[in-house]
């Protein structure tokens, strides 16, 4: 009985003192995963909106949301960070878009854990560059086994079809929602 008691002892305070470690590291790694996560969402900005010079933050939204503006200050359109469900885990987006949100300018895949060799080749470019210049209106739609022939459609990944058509969803849920809120400065 002695032994199991000890050893009980024993396994709670390594217990305690690994919870404390843990809260520690993680105190300490939190603000600096999220100054690595801004930094990329800021680079990731200028690629979906390669003629941008600067954006603002839109804050009376309920979501992460830029507006882009030209060298002479002129709206180009915005920038929508947004994350939904892929096959392995959480995708998380940038989208360019036009003011009229009708013309995707362009797309990067900031965050993904898709199945290394299938899946997460929706962040190469052979992927990503179908969505330049695409139209949003009607909604984004991915084809199989054949090359798209409308301006709304893109060619899903072959062996990666849940992985496209999870992108193809998190870019239309991203977009509804951001056509559903009024924008104000």
């Amino acid at each position: 009985m002695k032994l199991v008691i000890q050893m009980l002892s024993s396994l709670t305070i390594i217990g305690i003192i690994s919870g404390a470690a843990l809260s520690e590291v993680n105190s300490w790694a939190i603000p600096k995963i999220e100054a690595n996560r801004k930094a990329d969402t800021e680079k990731a900005i200028y690629i979906v909106q390669h003629e941008a010079t600067k954006y603002e933050k839109i804050v009376n939204i309920n979501f992460e949301l830029y507006e882009v503006f030209d060298k002479n200050n002129n709206s180009l359109g915005y920038a929508l960070p947004y994350e939904g469900n892929g096959f392995q885990g959480k995708i998380r987006l940038i989208l360019g878009v036009d003011k009229s949100l009708t013309n995707l300018l362009g797309l990067q895949v900031l965050e993904q854990v898709e199945t290394p060799g299938l899946g997460s080749k929706i962040i190469e470019t052979e992927f990503t560059k179908q969505f330049k210049n695409l139209l949003t209106k009607p909604e984004i739609i991915w084809v199989k086994g054949v090359s798209p022939d409308s301006p709304n459609e893109i060619q899903a990944i072959t062996g990666a079809t849940i992985s496209s058509k999870a992108v193809v969803k998190i870019i239309n849920d991203g977009l509804s929602k951001l056509r559903s809120e009024k924008i104000e400065k």
